[in-house]
């Protein structure tokens, strides 16, 4: 996540971040931040509050960072609400480390971040840290295309009672509260809390969503000791949206919704929709930050961690065989009943526990950062059936399997100043003990499997300081284990290895803000989407051999008067598998150097900010996105056309004695382009996933203090 605007603008976050005082920042992780900025890799820095608050208006965190360097955000519904995702470089989900307050958010076990179970993350977060690339060591899996460390927010000082609320297209609308306690206790104690109602009916048939959010943080601070309690999470009802849509269909209905579809006995109309064909899950998040300050030199962040996620997808399952789910034919009047009308619920109920510390230390011109961490994932899956026509078959379980995933690594980081130059060097060990047992069979679901790895992650870099900038050159070796899915596609998928190597050049000129880097990103055993999907809608992956990406990025920001800024950024491109080879019924083809699927060579963004006077603002966002394909086969068929597009929003916001009023308009997608920018490939047909065409946002912010 990535370089961002104010009043709807992208203000290049980077630039802020570079300005902003270090005493500016929440004490939790600042030493975090402090070192990152200092790093001789690819990152920015978000102020959320200052450059995303002009678009929350109930959209996921996913989308509010589609303007960022290298960044393409996608949504099943179409609007944004609901299941969202972002990719980096061309690199999905699955390969971006996200962290919570330096606490790994993404599953243990398909590495996947579901930004749907923390609605309204961005209303409580103070910072977004960003890095490109490998980045450097932290906690959770290691990055193969960013890491994005989210640091929630303090309560602010003084008591203070707050409502966001908005509405827009497709009766959308988000209804949220918010409440700080300020300084109690002696100044010692302060509490905020806030909850969220987002509902959309979506962009596509029936992709409904209705979302619930919580924050709550209680902060302690005595003399040099900070402790930090924080929970948080949601629950949320999805219609699911994630069957796409074949061409024909996209440009004849592109609404049109397949999932939950009834038809008729000859499988040729379809007769009516499943009206609970949903996904259904909760997640609850709870974080014990101690922060300690042993001196002025050295800092101790200590966070214990447990997430509990539970939850299940329904589907209407139409004359399917009792045998695939475990269950005797039936005998009908001497007629053997082999298949019928099922109810599918697939179930997963997970917890997530460990312990992070990292540690901070000055020694006059060298920085040390040493970390560690412990973390236990233990999954449960397990799918139930109901008879649809008959009732005596209730909540039937027909498999059962179990995952336990284990986790202990350590990194230590310097960075030493000698004149103008900083040297840095960051080594990493990683040892993962992964799990998993059938303990009923059923429905081709689940494995068995002891598998472990041990990693060691090296990185070193280089930084030139000039004269408000510098110049910095990196490389940084990372190594990664399967996810589950990979592993119950093929148990003998390999672990995947990059090589990074980033060069860049930041500085600032006055009133312009320039920041430019290459990049040369090697893989071994790279993990691609091949394009297809299985019977969840996650994308299927597979080792690609040798593979490369390699690109320049630029972001510019610029002060052209008191009233107009300009910023943008850029991002050419070349990403290619070496001498791809795929599976024929003749047996394997050899289709040379191919294109990386989901990887467009040309993404940039044009961004123009206006305040015709104080406390008013209005903005265009420009995006354009280069063809790309579905898959890794070059072939044309399965190619995504490229498309731009403008976004607009307003802000005014009125001061008065106690009370701030902020109207907010958010208007996507201004010339209602038709385009699509995801999609999968299933029995050699491709299929899409709609975008919505014009749509719009409104919102109002009281805040009372």
């Amino acid at each position: 996540m990535k370089g961002f605007f104010i009043s709807g603008l992208l203000v290049s976050s980077f630039y802020y971040a570079q300005q902003m005082p270090k005493d500016s920042l929440d004490f939790q992780q600042i030493e975090a931040v402090h070192f990152t900025r200092r790093l001789p890799v690819t990152k920015e820095i978000i102020n959320v509050q200052k450059d995303l608050d002009q678009k929350n208006l109930g959209q996921d965190l996913p989308v509010l960072l589609k303007n960022q360097t290298s960044v393409i955000s996608t949504s099943d519904a179409g609007n944004g609400v609901g299941y969202t995702g972002l990719r980096i470089r061309g690199v999905g989900g699955n390969s971006i480390n996200v962290m919570m307050n330096g606490v790994p958010y993404n599953d243990s076990e398909s590495q996947g971040t579901f930004f749907v179970d923390v609605p309204d993350l961005a209303s409580s977060a103070s910072q977004i840290v960003i890095q490109r690339g490998v980045g450097t060591s932290s906690n959770g899996v290691s990055a193969f295309g960013a890491s994005v460390n989210v640091i929630s927010k303090d309560p602010e000082d003084q008591f203070y009672l707050k409502t966001d609320d908005s509405y827009g297209s497709f009766n959308t609308y988000k209804y949220s509260a918010e409440i700080g306690s300020g300084k109690l206790w002696k100044n010692r104690l302060s509490v905020m809390g806030r909850y969220t109602k987002i509902h959309s009916d979506g962009y596509i048939d029936r992709a409904k969503s209705d979302l619930d959010s919580y924050h709550f943080t209680a902060l302690f601070e005595e003399g040099n000791t900070r402790l930090r309690l924080m929970a948080f999470g949601g629950k949320e009802k999805t219609y699911q949206a994630w069957n796409g849509i074949d061409k024909e269909t996209w440009e004849s209905n592109p609404k049109f919704n397949y999932s939950g579809a009834i038809y008729d006995a000859g499988w040729e109309n379809i007769v009516g929709f499943y009206k609970n064909e949903n996904d259904n899950y909760r997640q609850n998040h709870y974080q014990l930050l101690w922060e300690q300050k042993f001196s002025s030199r050295w800092n101790l962040e200590t966070t214990f961690h447990f997430t509990k996620g539970k939850g299940y997808y329904e589907n209407y399952k139409q004359e399917a065989k009792f045998s695939k789910y475990n269950l005797p034919n039936i005998d009908e009047n001497g007629t053997e009943i082999k298949t019928t009308d099922f109810i599918r619920k697939k179930w997963l109920n997970n917890d997530f526990y460990g312990l992070v510390s990292t540690l901070y230390g000055n020694l006059g011109s060298i920085d040390l950062n040493f970390g560690a961490v412990a973390n236990q994932y233990y999954g449960r899956h397990y799918g139930n059936v109901t008879g649809v026509y008959y009732p005596e078959i209730n909540e039937h379980e027909y498999y059962r399997n179990r995952s336990v995933k284990n986790e202990v690594a350590g990194f230590a980081k310097a960075i030493w100043k000698l004149g103008q130059w900083e040297l840095f060097g960051d080594l990493q060990l990683r040892n993962i003990g992964y799990n998993t047992k059938i303990i009923q069979a059923g429905d081709d679901e689940g494995i068995n499997l002891d598998k472990n790895w041990t990693f060691f992650n090296p990185k070193a870099g280089v930084s030139l300081l000039v004269p408000s900038g510098k110049i910095y050159l990196s490389y940084a070796n990372a190594r990664r284990e399967p996810n589950r899915d990979d592993l119950v596609a093929n148990p003998e998928t390999k672990p995947e290895q990059l090589h990074d190597v980033e060069l860049g050049y930041e500085r600032s000129f006055g009133n312009i803000q320039l920041s430019a880097n290459a990049y040369y990103m090697y893989y071994v055993d790279q993990l691609v989407l091949t394009g297809g999907i299985n019977n969840v809608g996650a994308f299927i992956r597979a080792n690609s051999g040798k593979s490369y990406r390699m690109g320049i990025e630029i972001g510019a920001l610029a002060d052209l008067s008191e009233k107009w800024t300009l910023s943008g950024n850029f991002t050419w491109s070349r990403n290619r598998n070496k001498d791809f080879r795929q599976e024929t019924g003749t047996g394997v083809e050899n289709l040379g150097n191919t294109p990386i699927s989901f990887s467009p060579d040309v993404l940039g963004n044009i961004l123009l900010n206006f305040r015709p006077f104080k406390n008013f603002s209005l903005g265009l966002q420009n995006q354009y996105v280069g063809k790309q394909y579905l898959d890794n086969t070059d072939n044309a068929a399965y190619q995504l056309d490229d498309y731009f597009m403008t976004d607009f929003n307003a802000s005014y916001l009125l001061r008065f004695p106690g009370t701030d009023v902020e109207f907010k308009f958010l208007l996507n997608n201004l010339f209602n382009k038709k385009y699509v920018n995801n999609g999968f490939v299933y029995d050699e047909t491709p299929y899409y996933y709609s975008q919505a065409g014009t749509n719009f946002m409104f919102g109002i912010t009281l805040k009372f203090k």
